[in-house]
């Protein structure tokens, strides 16, 4: 039996380039989405893609996994903070995700640069979005181990 099914739902009118769609979930997190071709290889204007859906859900996974690891190791983080970037390409002629980069930055007392390089390993090891997009998808992980409060987005 799974642990868990999620649920979305999408219904684009509309041809690909002048098309709009309005993207709905189950759990109503994120009912009303519009999304777009341009917000999607333009501008966003207030309106989402794939990308950044993707973006958003591995970013969330990974500080999870990470979050696990590191209770694993006695060492629970005070705050981690995960950006993702995902990247849309033209290969061979189509549109392909090509790349995730994620940035962790963690706040974990006890923990040294190295412990912190280990736990990231381990947790790009469990976070079942990174196992859906391996083999497919390239994920660079970056990390840093963060002194004190941080309350500034990544950018």
């Amino acid at each position: 039996m799974p642990i868990a099914r999620r649920e979305a739902e999408i219904i684009w009118e509309g041809p690909l380039a002048r098309g709009t769609g309005t993207l709905t979930s189950g759990s109503g997190a994120l009912d009303e989405l519009a999304v777009t071709w341009g917000s999607r290889t333009e501008r966003p204007d207030g309106k989402t893609s794939p990308e950044e859906l993707i973006a958003a859900a591995h970013a969330s996974c990974f500080a999870m996994a990470l979050a696990l690891v590191l209770g694993e190791n006695k060492t629970p983080p005070d705050r981690v903070r995960v950006s993702a970037g995902c990247t849309l390409d033209e290969v061979d002629g189509a549109p392909r995700i090509t790349t995730v980069e994620l940035t962790v930055r963690a706040q974990v007392p006890g923990l040294d640069a190295t412990d912190l390089e280990r736990t990231v390993a381990r947790a790009a090891d469990l976070c079942p979005v990174s196992n859906a997009l391996h083999g497919n998808v390239e994920v660079n992980v970056r990390s840093e181990l963060v002194l004190g409060v941080e309350t500034a987005p990544i950018r």
